[in-house]
């Protein structure tokens, strides 16, 4: 097993590229088989300390994410998030061309748990997308969310009939056209400024090898 891409490291942060497959955070008590570990614990066993994450990407999903060395970096990390000042961006690769290939999707998300819907009583959710490409049967988008709603991307391009290629949770995998893995999702670009310094921080995670591939298989 490769070590971990670190792609930035100070005395109060860590940011690395996580591959799908791995654990952000723990999961509900008594889900946990005990084998596989996550993020964090496998940082620390590859030398980085002990670290705390700042906030969390699904399994499936792959790209970056920022963890703490102590609790008030954390906490002031946490802080930012919850005032919208971190800029996200991600790549999805979605069944279908998406109409219009620009847009906004605001549809409420209830969260339920170990899932989510979208629902009238839910919470408001904004997803911006933009289309970078068509490649085959499937597109290539950029996606912002600007809330953080539980299975957010996901949800939302299932919901207008463009699920994730790969999308299981929220779609039939029986009835896609294009089949993968896992969900085609990947965090690319996380941008902040600190809380502790006025120099702007600019991460970018390279697309893995997997849905490298799936673009390979698309365009071929």
């Amino acid at each position: 097993m490769p070590p971990l891409t670190i792609l930035h490291q100070d005395d109060r942060l860590l940011a690395c590229a996580k591959p799908p497959g791995l654990l952000t955070v723990p999961p509900p008590k008594g889900r946990r088989d005990g084998k596989s570990p996550t993020l964090a614990e496998r940082l620390h066993r590859e030398g980085h300390g002990r670290l705390l994450p700042v906030h969390r990407l699904d399994l499936e999903t792959s790209g970056v994410v920022l963890l703490a060395r102590n609790p008030e970096a954390r906490d002031a990390l946490m802080e930012k998030f919850r005032r919208r000042e971190v800029e996200k961006t991600y790549i999805a690769i979605v069944q279908g061309h998406v109409r219009p290939p620009q847009g906004t999707l605001l549809f409420p998300i209830k969260d339920l748990g170990a899932t989510a819907r979208i629902a009238p009583d839910g919470q408001p959710a904004e997803t911006r997308y933009t289309t970078r490409e068509r490649s085959g049967p499937c597109a290539v988008l950029d996606v912002r969310p600007m809330t953080g709603r539980h299975n957010q991307i996901r949800l939302h391009f299932a919901h207008i009939g463009h699920p994730l290629v790969g999308e299981r949770k929220y779609a039939r995998g029986r009835d896609a056209r294009v089949r993968h893995k896992r969900a085609a999702l990947h965090a690319a670009t996380l941008a902040l400024t600190p809380p502790w310094s006025d120099v702007p921080l600019a991460l970018e995670a390279p697309l893995p090898v997997d849905l490298e591939n799936l673009l390979a298989r698309l365009s071929s």
